[in-house]
């Protein structure tokens, strides 16, 4: 298995999970007890009700919203395939994403033949996220994709992990675009998959339109115990205690870096982009059971990303880094 091969998306892999892993962007400080208990406790042997009317009406007061501008989806990448599916089924011919994006915005829309543009405003659909992913800070064109692009999806799987600084949107302009949550990263609960979408403040049309294209059930259980719980004062104050942690492992893992001659952009959330002093081998760290999140494939050949971790995690790719610059000298 080649380094790129094994380092193209964070978490477990083929060889299994890693004992110290950067790669992902889950919040280290999880699961949160409330949605684990949740989840663990759903009854699988059900259905769920396949109109998930209890769940929509309390997402839809969770945000202070119409419960008719609420979207489920079974995931971000399912609800990124399904617009992309309904804006070419619509008409749309071209899509726009940031250059260094979440792979499956481009993944989709070469799937559903929505050819790049580099202007939003030629763009049927164009796609944001913020906090960014791969860098983790505010998207520069925001308000000029919001202000030309004919539909605008913003990504919010990173918002309630943000440590600093607030959405370069303001709740006007996000009533004007389609806003993704995906709750199972700030929860720590990555591979309970699940997401919901709030359409534009007028799109109701819009939104019943994705709701005829979703397959049946597109949550199950376990998703929507993860759900109820995410939106319970429980989880968003387990949440809101975390994330003190988070910055303080933060700050302690990118002062380890830059003493070790590593160059680390800001992000304003709990992972961040850094460049080493010499070429990494990173199967070498992951033999040690360190696993870092190649960012080539996000568009920042020789960077990676790392998340928050607890001390010891840190202390483990110390050591790990340090191995490695020693058998190359």
């Amino acid at each position: 298995m080649t380094q790129t091969q094994n380092t193209t998306h964070g978490g477990p892999d083929a060889l299994g999970v890693p004992a110290w892993d950067f790669s992902s962007n889950a919040n280290a400080c999880g699961p949160c007890p409330t949605a684990l208990a949740a989840v663990q406790q759903a009854d699988a042997s059900l259905y769920p009700d396949p109109t998930y009317a209890a769940l929509r009406e309390a997402i839809a007061a969770f945000h202070a919203v119409d419960a008719g501008r609420i979207v489920l989806a079974g995931s971000a990448s399912e609800f990124i395939g399904r617009v992309s599916a309904w804006t070419a089924r619509e008409g749309g011919r071209r899509a726009w994403w940031p250059a260094q994006a979440y792979g499956d915005y481009a993944q989709a829309a070469q799937a559903w033949r929505l050819e790049r543009t580099d202007d939003p405003a030629q763009a049927d659909l164009a796609w944001l996220c913020e906090p960014a992913s791969p860098l983790g800070g505010a998207e520069q064109q925001a308000h000029q994709v919001v202000g030309s692009a004919l539909q605008v999806v913003l990504d919010r799987a990173y918002e309630p992990l943000r440590l600093r600084g607030v959405c370069s949107l303001d709740p006007v302009a996000q009533n004007h675009v389609w806003q993704l949550w995906t709750p199972n990263k700030a929860l720590g609960l990555t591979g309970v998959r699940g997401a919901y979408a709030i359409a534009p403040e007028h799109a109701l049309t819009e939104a019943r339109a994705l709701e005829q294209l979703a397959p049946s059930w597109p949550l199950g259980a376990h998703a929507v115990a993860m759900l109820d719980a995410w939106l319970s004062s429980a989880a968003q104050d387990w949440l809101t205690h975390s994330l003190p942690t988070l910055r303080e492992w933060k700050r302690e893992l990118c002062a380890m870096l830059e003493d070790l001659g590593w160059t680390v952009t800001p992000s304003d959330a709990n992972f961040f982009c850094a460049t080493p002093p010499h070429r990494l081998n990173a199967m070498a760290l992951r033999s040690h059971g360190v696993k870092l999140r190649d960012a080539t494939s996000l568009g920042l050949p020789g960077q990676f990303r790392l998340s928050a971790q607890a001390p010891e995690a840190q202390v483990a790719l110390r050591r790990a880094l340090i191995a490695q610059k020693e058998r190359v000298a």
